[in-house]
């Protein structure tokens, strides 16, 4: 398998002002939330490549919200801009609905794009993932979030079930029925729900995740640890994780990527200091937790509460699973033809 058959063409789509750009420099190009204010507006389409893991690279289009840009998109660069995606994400600003509010004709506007690029992208990539992010949601009182995502699920669940129907009504009699899988997030820059909202996509298009999860499980296993988490070299976006059969689930669901946001801000921190971090070690009376360099495109947490385990151990554990993590996800074409 060649490196050109593992792009992902990613469309990141949304109308103007919606946030994307400011996203997008947050997880790729590290900039810190404060300072995307003094992002511009995006032209047309900005195209960047992504090197993510091995030869899995994310071919990310960033798409205008301008209306004259939609426009576009949706009619004379229809067939160029939705063909051959892999995802779809769509930013929408949840400041401007669901629900009544003095917004409520610019979140009709929201909806009615977003359903015309959910009919070119059944019509031209009908395999492709959508992701939708309900996004700035810390301008929205928190007592009221859970009403408002709800209501926001609702109208997308519609929207979808009518785009289907469609879809169906326009294809050959004994065609198979269009289907379309959505996920649906609430992010926001200021805290991790952004990094949670990207961890998942990018799972959705690593090829062949089963065979790193179970790889993980047995790492995890030989190791005694309580839990290992696998990151992104460059974002730290999380990957995959797994922790023994015996270890209650956390009761934070966002703690993995309050981690990854903790480590990379340290990370960058070290690096304007003029300092590189290849490794470090947390430990405290319940838990060591040792963050290291892994493969290539990854770093690895392994986090243990036995204290009668040897950290040189762990160590050596770590270093001994590296060589076997780098074929797999390194070497795409054995990760895509293993199992």
């Amino acid at each position: 398998m060649s490196s050109e058959q593992l792009k992902r063409k990613v469309l990141l789509m949304g109308q103007a002002h919606s946030g994307k750009t400011s996203m997008r420099s947050i997880i790729f190009a590290h900039w810190v939330a404060r300072d995307t204010r003094k992002l511009g507006p995006t032209t047309e389409v900005e195209y960047s490549h992504v090197k993510f893991l091995g030869n899995l690279v994310l071919n990310l289009w960033d798409c205008g919200g301008q209306v004259s840009f939609v426009k576009n998109y949706l009619s004379t660069q229809e067939k160029h801009v939705f063909s051959n995606v892999a995802v779809l994400i769509y930013v929408f600003d949840i400041e401007m609905g669901p629900g009544p509010s003095p917004f409520s004709q610019e979140w009709e506007s929201q909806l009615a794009v977003f359903r015309r690029c959910l009919s070119s992208l059944v019509a031209n990539s009908p395999n492709a993932k959508v992701f939708c992010l309900a996004h700035k949601m810390d301008l929205i009182a928190p007592e009221k979030r859970p009403v408002i995502f709800e209501d926001f699920l609702r109208q997308l669940n519609e929207l979808v079930s009518d785009v289907l129907q469609e879809a169906e009504e326009r294809s050959e009699p004994g065609s198979p029925a269009p289907e379309l899988t959505m996920t649906c997030y609430q992010t926001s820059i200021w805290d991790e729900s952004l990094y949670r909202a990207w961890s998942m996509i990018v799972y959705a298009l690593v090829p062949k995740i089963e065979v790193l999860q179970t790889l993980t499980d047995t790492f995890c296993k030989l190791c005694q640890a309580d839990e290992v988490v696998l990151f992104e070299r460059q974002t730290f976006l999380t990957i995959l994780s797994t922790r023994r059969p015996d270890i209650p689930k956390h009761c934070d669901d966002h703690r993995h990527e309050k981690i990854s946001n903790i480590i990379k801000t340290f990370k960058l921190t070290a690096l304007r200091q003029g300092s590189l971090v290849q490794s470090m070690e947390v430990t405290n009376s319940r838990f060591t937790a040792f963050v290291d360099e892994f493969t290539s495109n990854t770093y690895v947490m392994v986090v243990l509460s036995d204290k009668s385990i040897p950290r040189a151990a762990t160590k050596i554990n770590i270093a001994l699973a590296r060589q076997k993590f780098e074929q797999l996800i390194d070497n795409s074409s054995e990760l895509a033809s293993v199992m």
